[in-house]
C-alpha cells in the first residue's frame, strides 16, 4: 500500500492557520471534506476528538497522525497538514507539532487502516524527510516529495 494511493494532492495543506487541537482537526476535516464525500463533518471531528482522549495522536518529534473511523467512506482517505508556527498537541515527547497527517477508515474493517498508518509512521520517521516537508511551498511540492520516497522504497 502507497500513501499516494489514499493521499489526494488537493487533500495536503501547506500553512495550517489554526493553533489549538481540535481547530486543527477540524481545519483538517474541513480539507478533506472538499476533496471527498465524507458525510457530517462534526461527526468525523468527533471521532477524531474521541479517540484523542484516549491518547494523543502527537506521536512526537513534531509529527501527530491523527485518525478516525466512520461507515461514510469506503476507503482510507487522507489529509496532510502543515503548520508553520506549530501546534501543542499534548504529543508524546511535550513538543509542539508541525506535521499532520490526518486518516479517516471505513468502520467495518480496521486491516487496511493498520497498514496506512504503519505506510504513515515508516514514512515520517525519518527527521530529514519531516524537515523537507517542512520546507516545501505548496502541495504539488509535498506530493511528489512522498512520490518520489515510496519510489525510492521500492
Amino acid at each position: 500500500m502507497k500513501i499516494t494511493e489514499f493521499l489526494d494532492k488537493k487533500a495536503i495543506k501547506i500553512d495550517l492557520e489554526s493553533t489549538e487541537k481540535e481547530d486543527v482537526l477540524k481545519e483538517l476535516v474541513d480539507v478533506l471534506a472538499e476533496v471527498q464525500d465524507i458525510g457530517d463533518r462534526k461527526n468525523i471531528v468527533k471521532a477524531l476528538v474521541e479517540r484523542e482522549s484516549l491518547g494523543s495522536t502527537g506521536i512526537g518529534q513534531g509529527i501527530a497522525i491523527p485518525h478516525g473511523k466512520t461507515d461514510r467512506v469506503n476507503g482510507i482517505v487522507s489529509v496532510l497538514g502543515v503548520s508553520r508556527k506549530g501546534v501543542n498537541f499534548e504529543a508524546l515527547d511535550g513538543e509542539l507539532v508541525y506535521i499532520f497527517f490526518l486518516l479517516v477508515a471505513p468502520k467495518e474493517n480496521a486491516g487496511p487502516h493498520l497498514k496506512a498508518l504503519a505506510q504513515i509512521s515508516r514514512l515520517l520517521r525519518d527527521s530529514f524527510f519531516c524537515e523537507l516537508i517542512r520546507r516545501c511551498k505548496s502541495a504539488e511540492e509535498v506530493y511528489e516529495l512522498i512520490q518520489k520516497e515510496e519510489e525510492k522504497g521500492q
